[in-house]
């Protein structure tokens, strides 16, 4: 079947909302035109004040804050005005538009690869009422994505493996890697992703560092990082902050609260590191976390010698050249690491090759778009881990548009607490009950 789908993409960076309109004839897919609309710096503000705030919450004690609605609110509407400007733009008539994939906005994430290290309940957090998008922009949403896996037993993230694979078919097997707010990769071999998993922080640390200390978004161009130099010391301690986290076996799911931001930022005045060092410094880590979660692949897996880039974050150019520098055997590695990234570059037939994906900069918002398309068709999505339980899950909620100005979709169907509220539905479901 053919559809064309907008798909959307609001991460933790807080940039931008992005969108991307697809085509997609079966398998095949492409891109008509792409749109993106900052946030503005209200909107920033407000997102990590509520992040600060739903931490450990049940979607009924989220939903009781009172800045919630209000903040809520202006998100979806920023992403509606965005798919309005874009279809304006570009003259796309709204009824050839199959659907939009909406990601919505994470905001707290404990997955099973955690929760069950922790001894807590796994449960995942994203805000985003489809519903009311469906109603702002008058194009039917496919929305809360992460849920179904999440409760099914699995992490929910990275989705994006099965979406690398589909594009492999054009850009050849290999290490798909993205750079974010958090970086994630996923082996494809053969066609087939094999293991997909988040590695850390990637543009967490840099950017927050730069917008609390300049009039900058973030470091463009390498601005600072440039100017800098690798502290040693700090990289060390940068490792043992998360070091928990970091050396988790695959496959792992990321979140900003498990990087400690606060603590890295009082390091950095405690060890008096100048403001260009620590600069280049979080962007060396971010490549060095990306290289250090690749050593923890399954020894079964047969690594084919190439890297394809996407996100941009690797548009930095310390931190591209560190990963190249990294990935070439010539980057500095902390004593600890020297053994274990030499076994791990030692698994190449051959010196690996690096580029940027010609279909890396609007990846993540084509994802959920062909997620769509998936839910759509009623496929079940092909994440790694699932797959190899024998199992498969269908991820997404659909919605069309309508009248209503009330909307009970504002947090996702996972939030924490879903097993309470789904022992409850079972319990009605068996009883005869609506």
């Amino acid at each position: 079947m053919k559809y064309r789908i907008i798909g959307n993409m609001t991460g933790n960076s807080m940039d931008a909302v992005d969108l991307v309109l697809t085509e997609f004839d079966g398998d095949k897919m492409k891109d008509i035109c792409s749109f993106s609309k900052a946030y503005t710096k209200q909107m920033q503000a407000q997102m990590e004040s509520l992040r600060a705030r739903v931490k450990d919450k049940t979607k009924s004690e989220i939903l009781a804050l009172p800045e919630f609605k209000n903040i809520h609110d202006a998100y979806v509407q920023s992403v509606a005005d965005a798919v309005n400007a874009m279809c304006e733009k570009y003259a796309i008539d709204k009824k050839t538009i199959s659907a939009i994939g909406f990601h919505g906005k994470t905001l707290d994430h404990n997955p099973p690869s955690k929760a069950k290290a922790d001894g807590t309940s796994p449960y995942t957090l994203q805000i985003g009422s489809g519903q009311m998008l469906a109603n702002l922009t008058g194009i039917p949403v496919v929305y809360d994505f992460r849920s179904a896996p999440l409760m099914a037993g699995f992490d929910g993230a990275p989705l994006v493996p099965p979406h690398n694979a589909h594009i492999a078919a054009t850009e050849g097997d290999g290490c798909y890697y993205n750079g974010g707010n958090t970086s994630n990769f996923a082996w494809v071999v053969g066609g087939v992703a094999q293991v997909g998993a988040d590695a850390g922080p990637f543009n967490e640390y840099v950017d927050n560092f730069i917008r609390e200390n300049t009039k900058d978004s973030f470091d463009k161009n390498g601005k600072y990082g440039s100017k800098g130099k690798l502290h040693k010391a700090f990289l060390k301690v940068l490792f043992d902050i998360g070091r928990t986290y970091y050396e988790r076996a695959l496959p792992k799911s990321g979140d900003p609260q498990y990087y400690h931001k606060d603590e890295v930022f009082k390091t950095i005045k405690k060890l008096k590191v100048t403001f260009n060092d620590a600069v280049h410094t979080l962007e060396y880590f971010a490549a060095y976390i990306a290289v250090q979660a690749l050593t923890l692949t399954d020894k079964k897996i047969k690594l084919p010698p190439h890297f394809i880039l996407f996100g941009g974050g690797w548009k930095n150019p310390v931190v591209r050249k560190s990963f190249d520098d990294l990935v070439a055997g010539k980057g500095y590695v902390l004593p600890e690491h020297e053994k274990q990234f030499k076994a791990f570059l030692g698994r190449f037939a051959k010196q690996p090759t690096v580029k940027y994906s010609a279909f890396g900069e609007m990846m993540e918002a084509r994802l959920f778009a062909e997620l769509a398309r998936y839910k759509l068709d009623n496929k079940p999505w092909e994440i790694p881990e699932i797959v190899k339980a024998g199992k498969k899950v269908v991820c997404g909620v659909v919605v069309k548009p309508n009248k209503q100005k009330v909307f009970a979709d504002k947090v996702n169907l996972a939030a924490k607490g879903w097993q309470g509220r789904e022992k409850m539905r079972q319990n009605k479901r068996s009883k005869g009950l609506k």
